[in-house]
């Protein structure tokens, strides 16, 4: 698989490497490749046509034998499906049968831009018309991604398979979780990856949060069976369960399996 991402996506591309491995799924191999917030998104990877990462991208499509081909979200008003177009068309050149995937990340700066861009995430929902963050990402996960990416990319390209990972949904659960002091964990909200949901203001991935996304991840792509999945979490939280829950709840239109 080829997978292009920013930091909200890569480090569930890379934990899918260890539990594929650790779930003794054969024939795993991925290529991923990673630049920073807009420049990851697909995008700003088709634009700069003379960087090295477009490039890489262009010559492991060439090569075929692509099986499923995954981007980070990235939505842009007046045509949403530029730059996801461009990729998938030049994916099917060489690899015909590619099934394409879609992370939908979480928004960033829980407690707001420092720098006074954006609000928190209540005053972000409640600015937008929305009585909460979550209310805001189903808003976005289905209006903007699914009906206007997803719907549109199925017309253009009829004979593809398309499904989505709601992979934001692992840090918008913990973090309620840790708000209402449900998780068997002493995990704060900011500090270490291996015991916050975020590691820095932006909003980037704790280690509790990288490991569940990755079981999503797990479970959208390789249909494994969470209940029965033995990979050691290091958590008293049951992040299977969250994962499962997640994978449960997403619209049966927009999965793989």
């Amino acid at each position: 698989m080829l997978l292009i991402g920013n930091s909200f996506f890569r480090p569930y591309a890379e934990k899918l490497d260890e539990l594929s491995l650790d779930a003794n799924i054969e024939n795993h191999n991925s290529t991923i490749i990673f630049r920073g917030g807009e420049n990851g998104t697909a995008l700003n990877f088709w634009n700069d046509s003379l960087s090295n990462e477009h490039n890489l991208i262009k010559s492991t499509l060439e090569k075929g034998g692509i099986s499923f081909f995954g981007m980070t979200s990235g939505h842009v008003s007046d045509n949403p499906t530029d730059g996801f177009k461009q990729w998938i068309e030049y994916a099917i050149q060489n690899n015909p049968n590619v099934i394409i995937f879609i992370s939908i990340a979480p928004f960033d700066f829980p407690d707001g831009d420092p720098n006074g861009t954006r609000p928190d995430w209540q005053t972000f929902a409640i600015d937008n018309g929305f009585s909460s963050i979550q209310e805001l990402y189903e808003y976005y996960l289905n209006d903007l991604i699914h009906h206007q990416i997803i719907d549109q990319l199925r017309v253009d390209f009829p004979t593809t398979k398309f499904f989505t990972i709601p992979t934001g949904w692992a840090t918008f659960n913990l973090y309620q979780m840790q708000l209402d002091s449900l998780l068997l964990d002493p995990i704060n909200l900011f500090g270490p990856s291996s015991s916050s949901i975020f590691t820095d203001l932006k909003g980037h991935q704790g280690d509790i949060v990288k490991k569940t996304g990755g079981l999503l991840w797990l479970k959208s792509i390789y249909n494994v069976n969470l209940s029965e999945n033995q990979y050691e979490t290091d958590y008293n939280t049951d992040l299977h369960e969250i994962a499962n829950q997640i994978m449960n709840n997403h619209d049966s239109e927009y999965k793989y399996y």
